[in-house]
């Protein structure tokens, strides 16, 4: 797409200057980009499906026909600029990308990017074909700011500095506070700041690092993020060796046992909830930065050194496998800390005379020097995916040329928060390239995620994509000059391209596809080199692997960053309005692939479409099952599979890699601390680790995730019904019960009728005067519970479904135990399951008496107490997905999938039974699903903390 040639005279005519000759790839001379494509006129409405309140609305905006809706949705309410309904509000995608690609192309133009005017048109057209056609995407802080009148802040990761004065620190609070402004997030290592068993100049004992963290937490729940309501995203770092280590490791634990705590006692501490706000460090990610002595100490069984901040001196000294015990303990209980591995960290650091990496921003993905930022942007793998199934190798380098190019210009314009990190950015001119739709790539290519083709295919790409990026840098090196920190770490950058270069010639091969990806590669690196030693490097950091969110949504992708598909069957919205669910469009080319015929795959797809999971479906061989293992389901992929797919891609990224291993709930501590050990043998640069339903705060949780799957597997056969169900009528004389109930103020009653031998046959719910509308939708929502419960409808499916529905009236109850419920419905279908339900059935659902909580709470048997006492009800706030699923919403259109899910998420619960870790979007209510070490929504592109 682009070379180095000679040019004209440069700004002013001063002499001759070099500049990029820009070779057309995607486009062609005289025809405008724009004019190739098909637009159409839509109309974007975004409701929150489950009050039908109003989110966003634009209507008539101009987009291409090949894009989704949910692309449509996001771009639009996200990106477009402009007061919504006045005549500046931007309508069309080409007002977008213009305003973007403008601002790139006139500051390459300005400052002697390119070899001619030519050349600079070529090179605006290139770049705006890429955007229309969703190539790639730059990071959502470029489309925010771009060409508006706001700061022109590009970049969305943060690394700050934190010394050991009180001034630093107070500085820290505020350059984070402004930051969290503006919609990105921040990472620091507190590691300077001296231990708790230090002393002060004036004598006294220092706070700790620890201390100071209140602070800086409190003030990120507080401004949240670009003034938004998600959380802020922030990343705390300590170093293995200080001597407040173990404090911080427990530090969120601790706070994990008093949500427990607060949640036995009643109080709202679901994510969001009113009372959360009372626990501490819960808006920040903790790492500890181990190093390779502490993990061979761990090896060997020895003991570490903690050493002093001030003096250098070692404090005292600890087992260094029980610290590690500590930290996995930690993890399994509350998700933190992660472990970030400073030995390999340093080791493929180009900037080491400069300074340490001391911390990440808050995914873990860009770990730099201190104060300093990282504009990102990814490509998008399956756009270069051939007909064949070969890969596109050609287009994808020069897409790559054209995408570094843009980001190393965006640093000239770029504004920055502060001026330290304007200043670091601007001397070492870091850059962040990625991809997305890997998983989806190697499933359409019959590759499974967990296995060595696939692993052998991703390290190529992304061998292939740093490569390309740092010869374009040396290119760009000789062109408009080498980063101002390369003189002195000369020596340092060339150390690690070689680094790259020998793990590329290393690479292990394993199938067709990667060959011709490697070869391009190989030859990538030696070009790198040899410009690189003739010019040097432009920027000191090239790529890495981000969560993609957002943009992963605005590009259309299936997978995001590094990580496989989610699940086999997605939700696509609709342009008339509503959704449906649609099996991936990678299935069927990986069934043709992997040599169906057409036919088989028909009968596959559809198998897929009713049950969510492959296994048993007609024709397909067990051993081609892996190809379509998933995050989650039914197949799920296992911990070290992840852990050995980051391990394939790491020698071939300057940065990290965002990702958290999920686990599941059964794992142990043991496990926590073998993935951990593992992550350092493999080379990892980090490694975060989720275990299923640890977090209290996380509002759904699996608890009975193996038997509900077990009843959802056996019920699949009775779906094909040879006899019609008989109704067991009541007799004319019934035991029955009313229990009287407040919730939220509202009054009412719930009769329950028996049948003598006991089982629940009949319930009577009175809400609202008699005549009213309310009554009567109570009273006829009774009689379809009774008829249904007459009909064998087990009492379990309506507690399943009903508890945790979210409605006015809502709030405090009178019953004794159920201190607060999120709708009548809510609180009778808990208040009936304490009533008509065995222990062992509402322990699986999450219901349990107060006295059976507070058993559990102290150790004691539960099962024990409810021989005892009879129940009254409260559950841990625990919200699921599959009764949210069946919530009517009164603006959702009836084109939902037979579940009536409303995300993907939910879906796969509502199909294989089970209920997945995730919190629920904020803005419009749907769950979300993991996107590296964040959640992204599907429905408005929302993420839970990172950009």
């Amino acid at each position: 797409m682009t070379e180095t040639t000679s040019g004209t005279a440069g700004r002013g005519g001063k002499g001759k200057r070099k500049g990029l000759k820009v070779e057309r790839v995607f486009t062609t001379p005289g025809v405008h980009p724009y004019d190739e494509v098909e637009w159409e006129r839509r109309d974007v409405v975004m409701t929150n499906w489950r009050d039908g309140s109003i989110n966003f609305e634009q209507r008539g905006v101009e987009f291409p026909a090949e894009w989704s809706m949910n692309a449509t949705q996001i771009v639009a309410s996200k990106y477009f600029r402009g007061a919504v309904g006045s005549p500046e509000r931007e309508w069309s995608l080409k007002q977008l990308v213009d305003r973007v690609a403008g601002v790139y192309t006139e500051t390459g133009r300005d400052n002697g990017y390119f070899a001619s005017e030519e050349d600079a048109e070529a090179f605006d057209h290139e770049l705006k074909y890429a955007l229309v056609h969703q190539l790639f995407s730059f990071n959502s802080p470029v489309w925010f700011n771009v060409g508006t009148t706001s700061k022109q802040q590009v970049s969305a990761c943060f690394i700050l500095s934190v010394d050991d004065t009180m001034e630093s620190i107070l500085d820290w609070y505020k350059e984070e506070g402004t930051i969290f402004k503006g919609g990105s997030g921040a990472g620091v290592n507190l590691s300077r700041i001296r231990s708790s068993s230090e002393l002060l100049s004036s004598g006294g004992t220092a706070s700790g690092p620890v201390s100071f963290m209140r602070g800086a937490d409190a003030s990120a729940g507080t401004i949240k993020s670009g003034g938004a309501t998600r959380r802020a995203a922030k990343m705390v770092v300590l170093d293995v060796d200080h001597p407040d280590i173990s404090e911080f490791v427990h530090t969120k634990s601790r706070e994990e046992h008093k949500i427990r705590a607060l949640r036995d006692a009643g109080f709202d501490v679901d994510l969001g909830g009113s009372d959360i706000v009372s626990v501490q460090y819960q808006n920040a990610n903790n790492s500890v930065r181990v190093s390779d002595a502490f993990m061979r100490a761990v090896e060997t069984g020895s003991d570490f050194g903690l050493t002093s901040r001030t003096t250098g001196e070692v404090l005292t000294t600890v087992d260094a496998r029980e610290l590690f015990r500590g930290m996995a303990q930690a993890a399994w209980e509350c998700a933190d800390p992660g472990l970030q591995y400073d030995g390999t960290i340093q080791d493929w650091h180009t900037n080491p005379e400069t300074g340490r990496i001391s911390a990440s921003n808050p995914c873990s993905e860009y770990m730099s020097l201190d104060d300093s930022s990282c504009n990102l942007a990814s490509l998008n793998l399956l756009k270069f995916l051939r007909d064949d199934n070969s890969f596109d190798t050609e287009r994808f380098a020069k897409l790559t040329e054209l995408v570094i190019t843009a980001m190393d210009i965006s640093i000239t314009f770029a504004d920055f928060p502060t001026e330290k990190i304007g200043e670091t950015t601007r001397a070492y001119r870091q850059l962040g390239i990625g991809y997305a739709n890997l998983g989806a790539l190697l499933m359409a290519t019959g590759h499974a995620y967990d296995s060595d083709g696939g692993r052998a295919v991703a390290a190529s790409i992304t061998s292939l994509m740093t490569g390309t990026a740092y010869k374009r840098s040396a290119e760009l090196a000789g062109i408009v000059g080498t980063y101002e920190g390369y003189a002195r770490n000369a020596e340092s950058h060339k150390r690690v391209m070689r680094k790259h270069s020998a793990a590329n010639d290393d690479l292990r091969l394993v199938g067709d596809l990667e060959k011709p990806i490697h070869t391009a590669a190989t030859k990538a690196w030696q070009d790198c080199l040899k410009i690189g030693e003739k010019n040097g490097w432009r920027n000191a950091q090239a790529s890495l692997l981000a969560p993609t969110g957002t943009i992963g949504f605005m590009m259309d992708c299936d997978t995001t960053g590094v990580e496989p598909d989610f699940s086999l069957v997605k939700f696509k919205k609709l342009v008339g309005g509503g959704s449906m669910q649609i099996v991936n469009q990678a299935i069927p080319r990986a069934l043709a692939s992997l040599g169906y015929p057409q036919e088989q795959i028909e009968a596959i797809v559809e198998y897929i479409s009713q049950h969510g999971h492959v296994v048993d479906a007609p024709g397909l061989r067990p051993e081609h099952y892996e190809v379509f293992d998933c995050a989650m389901g039914r197949r799920y992929i296992e911990p070290m599979g992840h852990v050995r797919m980051m391990a394939a891609t790491q020698p071939f990224l300057s940065g990290s890699i965002s990702k958290t291993v999920n686990v599941p709930e059964s794992a142990t501590v043991e496990d926590f601390e073998q993935i951990y050990f593992e992550g350092w043998k493999l080379g990892l640069k980090a490694l975060a680790v989720y275990r299923d339903n640890c977090k209290v705060g996380q509002p759904l949780s699996s608890g009975g995730t193996q038997d509900t799957e077990k009843t959802a597997e056996s019920a699949e056969p009775e779906v094909v019904e040879v006899n019609r169900p008989v109704r067991r009528r009541l007799p004319k004389k019934r035991p029955s019960e009313t229990v009287s109930f407040t919730v939220g103020g509202a009054e009412g009653y719930i009769t329950a009728g028996s049948y003598p031998d006991d089982g629940l046959g009949e319930v009577f719910m009175k809400l609202g005067k008699q005549g009213s509308t309310l009554a009567g939708v109570m009273d006829a929502f009774s009689i379809a519970v009774s008829i249904a419960l007459q009909y064998g409808v087990p009492l379990e499916t309506y507690v399943e479904k009903f508890t945790n529905m979210r409605f006015d009236p809502a709030g405090v109850t009178d019953d004794p135990d159920i201190r607060m419920a999120q709708s009548v419905v809510d609180y009778i279908f808990r208040r009936l399951a304490l009533d008509h339900l065995p222990y062992e059935d509402r322990s699986a659902l999450g219901v349990l008496s107060a006295e059976e909580r507070r058993a559990q709470a102290a150790g004691e048997d539960p099962s024990q107490v409810a021989a005892q006492v009879e129940s009254y009800a409260q559950s841990a706030p625990v919200t699921t997905g599959e009764e949210e699923t069946e919530k009517p919403a009164p603006v959702q259109q009836k084109q939902d999938g037979p579940s009536e899910a409303h995300s993907t998420a939910e879906f796969v619960e509502r199909q294989q039974g089970f209920v997945a870790d995730a919190p629920l979007c904020v803005t419009c209510g749907t769950k979300m699903r993991p996107s590296g070490s964040c959640y992204v929504c599907e429905g408005c592109g929302s993420t839970s903390g990172c950009s």
